[in-house]
């Protein structure tokens, strides 16, 4: 049986003032079951934070992905940084790493072996 996805989200501290810096944690599977419920926590993340949203995404824990879910990955991308914000991806399994390669979304979106590194490269 799949395991069943979630998302949480937790502040991140800024130093720089009027940019947001979320650490958003996947776990479990995206897939074709919960994906497009999943997506609308982070548009409504996106749309509550409208400019300067930095986003960490933590996929630490994220053990699948489907296409749908990446295709998603890429528009919360795209809307992010027209507004003047970023979304790194930190602490991805082997799997999932090979995944975004493939499709290129690393070219996109970069990634980091560690939370801190992430932070580090998003609020600098």
């Amino acid at each position: 049986m799949a395991t069943p996805a979630s998302i949480t989200i937790e502040d991140v501290e800024s130093t720089t003032q009027g940019v947001v810096v979320k650490l958003v944690k996947f776990s479990g599977q995206l897939d074709e079951s919960n994906v497009d419920e999943k997506a609308q926590q982070i548009y409504q993340l996106i749309e509550s934070n409208p400019t300067n949203l930095n986003l960490i995404f933590d996929f630490e824990e994220l053990e699948y992905m489907n296409s749908k879910s990446i295709g998603y990955l890429t528009d919360w991308y795209g809307k992010v940084y027209e507004n003047g914000g970023k979304i790194v991806i930190a602490k991805t399994r082997p799997n999932i790493l090979d995944i975004l390669q493939v499709v290129g979304l690393t070219q996109l979106i970069k990634t980091y072996p560690t939370i801190d590194e992430a932070k580090f490269a998003i609020t600098h």
